[in-house]
């Protein structure tokens, strides 16, 4: 964080940003391994794995709480401005995300209970692994995008978003079709759907992570800019 914060008269202020920026990572970590073991324990079929996905979300809310008491502390009690007020602006907007992909992983530890209750690997499961991979690699560069206050590559994460639509829309078509042609599957392939909308959802969130993170850097709202502009904006292919 050397780049962006400033050497404050304060050590103690250098120190509560630098334990904000941490919580902050350690809650991405979290939610990164949520959203891992949720797609993993559909594939497997394994409840255990997604009761453990779902016990996750009370360390996530935990901290959520703490980074928000921690961003309200310091606004009152040092009053930051130019790069540190970024900082702290981004962090707790961008916790929001996290905490709702936290959400999405729930839900989908939730629809997998519900699928394996059902007794049947319905179609889709192709599709679900596909996108969990660039789901889970999506959550994992922006992680390490803002770790390394790194614009290029948030640039490249938010990109990814629309390959992961594409996936999404590709499947989905794919799966109404399918029930079209055997009504019976509509309960189970729901469940599927309901899966991938959850999937589509979290790359959404990891791209507004990355629009956090251009702010935070570069002081630019680029929250309702097209992709190529933003690019263009930044100077980033």
């Amino acid at each position: 964080m050397k780049e962006l914060t400033t050497d404050h008269i304060s050590q103690q202020f250098n120190n509560e940003l630098e334990r904000l920026r941490q919580h902050f990572l350690t809650m991405g970590g979290v939610v990164e391994t949520q959203v891992q073991d949720a797609v993993q324990s559909l594939l497997d079929s394994n409840g255990s794995l997604a009761e453990d996905v779902k016990d996750k979300e009370a360390t996530v809310n935990q901290l959520d709480g703490l980074i928000d008491e921690e961003c309200t502390r310091i606004l009152a009690k040092r009053q930051p401005a130019a790069t540190d007020l970024r900082m702290i602006l981004s962090i707790s907007k961008a916790v929001g995300e996290l905490e709702r992909i936290g959400d999405e992983a729930k839900k989908i530890a939730n629809l997998t209970l519900n699928l394996i209750d059902e007794g049947e690997s319905p179609r889709g499961y192709v599709e679900i692994n596909r996108i969990g991979q660039m789901v889970s690699r999506m959550i994992h560069d922006t992680l390490d995008a803002y770790a390394r206050l790194d614009i290029a590559a948030a640039v490249k994460v938010a990109k990814q978003d629309r390959a992961i639509a594409q996936e999404y829309n590709t499947a989905m078509r794919s799966l109404v079709t399918y029930m079209m042609e055997d009504p019976r599957s509509i309960s189970r392939v729901i469940n599927v759907i309901w899966v991938l909308r959850a999937l589509e959802r979290i790359g959404d969130h990891s791209r507004y992570i990355c629009q956090h993170l251009i702010f935070m850097v570069k002081g630019v709202d680029v929250r309702h800019m097209h992709i190529n502009d933003l690019a263009n904006e930044l100077g980033e292919k």
